[in-house]
């Protein structure tokens, strides 16, 4: 039985992840504004989800970043075209300067539109954005983990559109019959890929049903966008770790969440706004922080 332990020495309080939520969203639709490229959809929907993430859940330190990941949690991001929210919240945790995210997609940059490890950038232990490739990876380390006797956990984050990928289903099938049980994979459930609605491209069915079956515990979160509800739902999960069972979590998001022109469509999966559309959208969150 694992015991787990919150990194009490930068976990914020409610009110203060909750601004660095506006926060960041006013981060994502600046910096793909200023390169008129990038993914604002889908990382507008999963801001809760990294800011609880980085803020409660993972046991890390910034300062002393490693590649291997030994010693600590490990987060992996499959879906990587979401970067804009990624970047944000490693910069507001100490990873990198905040002001850095001014060269995002710029030549030369660190901040690749899909992250990459070449450059050096610390947080990121993966290059990601050929979808489907982040569970086998996460599988990878959380096995390592095992053998090296490091009781820390594995996390991971993949796109719902993700799942129509082949190779998530060998790897939730190795994950399942190798009791891989100190791993918990999330999806963004927000039911919109860059074509249209996941439904229409191509359904995914009843997705718990499927992960069951394959050999998975499930949870379901029918509000990702609801940051005490993406708390009680890891909190959750971490009560099913050490039990021979992978978990998966499948989080209901909305696609360009707290910018009320972006939501309700896959329009803004990788659309940037124009000068227009970016007053509109920062007129709706605060700066609270501070921006870059």
């Amino acid at each position: 039985m694992l015991i787990l332990r919150f990194n009490l020495a930068i976990m914020p309080k409610m009110d203060e992840m909750k601004r660095l939520c506006t926060q960041v969203r006013r981060d994502i639709v600046r910096m793909v504004h200023a390169v008129n490229s990038g993914h604002p959809g889908g990382s507008l929907g999963c801001v809760e989800f990294f800011v609880g993430l980085y803020g409660e859940v993972l046991r890390y330190n910034p300062e002393k970043f490693t590649m291997d990941g030994k010693n600590e949690d490990v987060f992996f991001l499959s879906n990587g075209h979401i970067s804009p929210v990624y970047y944000s919240v490693l910069a507001h945790h100490g990873y990198f300067p905040v002001k850095e995210l001014n060269t995002f997609r710029k030549l030369n940059t660190r901040l690749q539109g899909h992250p990459t490890t070449h450059e050096g950038l610390p947080g990121i232990r993966i290059a990601s954005g050929s979808l489907g490739q982040g569970m086998s990876v996460a599988i990878g380390a959380a096995l390592s983990k095992k053998l090296n006797n490091d009781t820390h956990v594995v996390y991971s984050l993949h796109g719902d559109g993700e799942l129509q990928e082949g190779q998530i289903w060998e790897a939730a099938m190795y994950a399942a019959a190798k009791k891989v049980d100190n791993y918990i994979a999330t999806v963004d459930y927000n039911g919109r890929q860059i074509d249209g609605d996941v439904d229409k491209v191509l359904p995914l069915g009843n997705l718990k049903a499927k992960f069951e079956a394959f050999g998975w515990t499930v949870l379901e979160n029918p509000e990702g966008n609801n940051l005490e509800q993406v708390l009680a739902t890891f909190k959750q999960a971490q009560t099913h770790l050490g039990k021979g069972k992978p978990i998966m979590i499948l989080m209901k998001t909305e696609m360009g969440m707290g910018v009320d022109f972006m939501m309700g469509t896959h329009k803004w999966h990788g659309s940037a706004p124009n000068d227009e559309q970016l007053k509109k959208a920062l007129d709706q969150l605060p700066v609270t922080l501070g921006d870059y």
